[in-house]
């Protein structure tokens, strides 16, 4: 079996990132948080409102610009309540999207009269992009008259990615002017539009590679765009 430094510099990057339990633990958390927020309910106009949340509740905190006043509205239970039930509310969110991502799927047109490829190299990328959410939660009775909040979640998200990653270098791929057959490391830029759910991102990307050796000049995919699935885990 061949080994390429594509390999190696991929390995070195995932003990960099995931290395740490603190890191894990804080990526495979992408929901409702601590901070501020936009509130939109059926009777009230949007306003401005921190969010204090806990296994237990939810504290809503009105808030102001002004000399940063803050006072707390009311409370969400989250666990089993008698309290009664409340009209839906929404809390809209936006901001910075710091994910590590991997093209699971990229589609290649046809070039040079050669079939159209779909590939699977082993690869990962920093994304960085802006972050739009929605969560709205509502208070359902069960039929024992128990009654819950239940959180829904709702996001997407468009932004740039880069990173390192393997692809074959073999005759196929060089139009017959490489006869011998390797794994060749390549960076990958392009941008990105995710759908989020509460861990995990998924979408769609478009982008380009580049091959770091000397047969970029023969590889028939060198800087040719390509359409691809991507799948994202959250850092921030």
């Amino acid at each position: 079996m061949k080994f390429s430094y594509a390999y190696i510099g991929i390995s070195i990057m995932a003990i960099v990132l995931f290395g740490s339990c603190k890191t894990i633990e804080k990526a495979s958390i992408h929901g409702l948080h601590n901070g501020f927020y936009q509130l939109k309910t059926e009777k009230k106009p949007v306003q401005s409102v921190y969010l204090d949340i806990t296994n237990e509740k939810i504290d809503i905190y009105d808030h102001t610009k002004q000399q940063g006043v803050i006072k707390r509205l009311f409370t969400i239970p989250l666990q089993n309540t008698d309290s009664l039930l409340t009209n839906e509310m929404v809390f809209k969110k936006q901001g910075l999207d710091i994910d590590i991502t991997s093209i699971l799927l990229k589609y290649r047109p046809s070039i040079h009269g050669l079939p159209a490829q779909l590939s699977t190299d082993l690869n990962m990328a920093l994304y960085i992009g802006w972050r739009y959410d929605k969560y709205h939660i509502i208070t359902k009775q069960d039929p024992l008259e128990k009654r819950q909040a239940k959180i829904g979640n709702m996001g997407y998200d468009v932004g740039f990615f880069a990173g390192p990653g393997a692809t074959i270098i073999n005759p196929f791929t060089t139009n017959n002017r490489r006869l011998d057959e390797y794994s060749g490391m390549i960076i990958q830029t392009g941008v990105a539009a995710f759908i989020e759910s509460n861990v995990a991102s998924f979408g769609l990307a478009i982008g380009v590679d580049y091959l770091m050796n000397q047969d970029r000049k023969v590889w028939i995919y060198h800087k040719k765009p390509w359409l691809g699935f991507v799948v994202g885990i959250a850092l921030n």
